[in-house]
């Protein structure tokens, strides 16, 4: 026999009507009431009618997660993050890609549009937000991670890039560190464009000037890290340490020097943002910057929540709000020091 909201409401000792509402996320239930009831849910593995849900409420309790990259491991990351808010929340998630492209961008908005989905993340795939303008014109609730879209305002989630790289760099040039060459990604991108800016600030504060025969920017891949480590080793002089502003530039760059230690010159020291799972056994950075990816996706998710229930309830829920985690400095051992 199929278990009704009844008998969820008998075993939790509460009425129908308060399951009702925290089956609706009510705001008006507390959040000891909320969770006793949630455990007889899964207890009785009660399944809501989404169908009758959606009407009454005038909610799909669904919202969409766009990535520009859905293989990368820091976006699916993200997500997870995203989903394990959401789920306390009764809420389900739509993943889907754009392919790092502002038109594919449109048509997977769109889809989601015509799902009905509740709100929306997105991690932008270009720097001009002209294009998001149809979620706001739509009225729907967006927050977005990682990255800023000009001409777009709406909440957002990211780390402080700038911060996170000036301490990293300010950190090695105490320590004797000197000579530094760049690895980047799109200067558009507002990931890439802070992280230099905070590598320039920190070099900046000791006096010394970036040699632009030492910056190499391109796309964010591991055959760009690997290409742009290529180009700055082969130089007749090349630095004598290298800042590395993503995680898979840095796998491509590491690379590079496994397999060309013939070429590097003795005691190079790279340092690089993003601590992710492989950081420890790429063999070669003295210094990474950890970003909390998780909190990212679960803080996106509690924005978005906030203003779908502003909106359901036909309240005003403030201007744009733009969050910025803070990172922490992670050292490896590099040969025994």
């Amino acid at each position: 026999m199929a278990i009704t909201i009844k008998d969820v409401a008998k075993l939790a000792d509460v009425s129908t009507a308060t399951v009702s509402r925290v089956i609706n996320n009510d705001a008006r239930i507390s959040e000891t009431t909320r969770a006793h009831v949630l455990e007889v849910i899964e207890k009785l593995n009660y399944k809501v009618n989404s169908i009758a849900r959606s009407l009454k409420s005038n909610r799909t309790f669904t919202v969409g997660f766009l990535a520009p990259e859905i293989a990368n491991d820091f976006f699916m990351t993200v997500a997870q993050g995203v989903e394990n808010s959401l789920r306390g929340h009764g809420y389900n998630m739509i993943i889907c890609n754009s392919n790092e492209s502002a038109d594919e961008e449109v048509e997977r908005l769109e889809l989601l549009m015509e799902k009905c989905v509740d709100g929306v993340i997105i991690a932008p795939s270009t720097a001009n937000g002209e294009h998001l303008k149809i979620l706001s014109r739509a009225g729907l609730p967006t927050v977005l991670v990682d990255r800023l879209a000009d001409g777009f305002d709406c909440d957002a989630v990211l780390v402080d890039n700038a911060t996170g790289t000036y301490k990293a760099i300010h950190h090695l040039l105490k320590r004797g560190k000197s000579d530094f060459g760049f690895i980047g990604g799109d200067m558009s991108l507002t990931p890439f464009r802070e992280r230099y800016e905070g590598f320039t600030r920190a070099l900046a504060e000791f006096g010394i000037e970036v040699d632009p025969s030492h910056v190499r920017l391109g796309d964010f891949h591991v055959d760009s890290g690997y290409r742009m480590m290529k180009e700055l080793m082969e130089l007749k002089r090349p630095p004598a340490s290298v800042f590395i502003s993503n995680y898979f530039l840095h796998i491509g760059a590491t690379r590079y020097v496994v397999q060309h230690r013939n070429r590097i010159p003795p005691g190079l020291f790279i340092a690089s943002f993003d601590d992710m799972e492989l950081s420890d056994v790429t063999g070669h950075p003295g210094l990474t910057i950890a970003q909390p990816v998780l909190q990212i996706g679960s803080r996106a998710a509690e924005l978005l929540m906030e203003r779908i229930a502003a909106r359901a309830q036909g309240e005003e829920s403030g201007p744009p709000r733009v969050e910025r985690l803070p990172t922490r400095l992670v050292f490896h051992q590099v040969n025994g020091e």
